[in-house]
């Protein structure tokens, strides 16, 4: 199974078990307009944690609608974090969305061992797009949470996404490993770690996908880039995730994409024992919709 866009997967959830987001510092208008539209589709189910004065103002706009809504009233933005958390951990919740919250604030609460969301492994950042002229959704990482990733933190940036993937339905997705050229020059390290995750992809190392790499992004994404270069392969103009050298890169990646390309998107972080639907500050309230979305896809089966 793949998704061609939003929509699709959206559809998808209609014969899927619900899930329940818990809301962080849940005094957001944003958030709160797309935990409320998921909830009246029946899609999803809520708890909102945070400074319950704030919420209740807040969900007065909504006319009712959110009224029967469970409350955890968190007064500091670290006590909803950690309330949060602790929702998720005790079977309560399946995933987490980002309110009106530092990312920090919300991070050091997730990584805290004392509210069990730690599972040993890295966390990081998925960024999923629907690109105008791309037949499906891709998704590019990590330009959200890792700096400068060595090669094993390359290895888990691949198994997070992959495992996320797997969880929506995909069967085996297709990675391709970003650089500037097909070669490995010994210069340029990520052509370097592109070609020994192929290989450790051939062995048996990464499993439930296919990796390649060093590979341009014109080759990933035009059929007709790659055909011109002799380039043959089954990801070219068919690649599910894009592995990119640094967050840097990743993040102009993706703002290029949404910016410039007209690109839809949605993130979350990845990791941790739940997903994080996790969006920027100047995230629409159709960003956060497919962010909590796919948060919920990627969240594994029943509490």
């Amino acid at each position: 199974m793949v998704f061609k866009d939003f929509a699709e997967l959206e559809k998808s959830f209609h014969a899927a078990s619900k899930k329940t987001v818990v809301v962080s510092a849940a005094q957001d208008k944003s958030a709160l307009t797309a935990v409320n539209q998921c909830r009246k589709e029946g899609l999803i189910d809520a708890i909102l944690v945070g400074d319950e004065k704030l919420i209740r103002e807040e969900i007065k706009a909504f006319n009712g609608e959110m009224d029967d809504v469970r409350i955890i009233d968190a007064p500091t933005l670290e006590e909803a974090a950690q309330r949060s958390c602790q929702c998720v951990s005790s079977g309560q919740a399946d995933f987490i969305l980002k309110g009106k919250i530092d990312t920090g604030v919300l991070l050091k609460a997730v990584v805290a061992e004392e509210n069990g969301l730690r599972t040993g492994k890295l966390m990081s950042h998925l960024a999923f797009f629907k690109i105008p002229n791309y037949h499906k959704i891709i998704v590019v990482t990590d330009g959200g949470m890792v700096l400068y990733p060595n090669l094993e933190q390359k290895k888990e940036i691949i198994e997070n996404a992959v495992e996320s993937l797997r969880n929506m339905g995909y069967e085996k997705p297709k990675v391709g490993v970003l650089a500037a050229v097909e070669k490995v020059n010994p210069k340029q390290q990520e052509t370097v770690d592109a070609a020994r995750l192929a290989e450790m992809c051939q062995q048996g190392q990464i499993r439930d996908c296919i990796v390649e790499g060093p590979l341009s992004y014109d080759i990933l994404m035009s059929k007709e880039s790659a055909a011109k270069k002799g380039f043959n392969s089954e990801l070219v103009g068919d690649a599910d995730i894009l592995v990119v050298p640094n967050l840097a890169c990743g993040n102009i990646l993706g703002k290029a994409l949404v910016f410039s390309a007209e690109a839809d998107m949605a993130g979350l972080i990845v990791g941790a024992r739940a997903p994080i639907a996790l969006t920027s500050r100047g995230a629409t309230e159709k960003e956060k919709r497919q962010s909590l979305l796919l948060a919920a896809a990627c969240a594994k089966g029943e509490r």
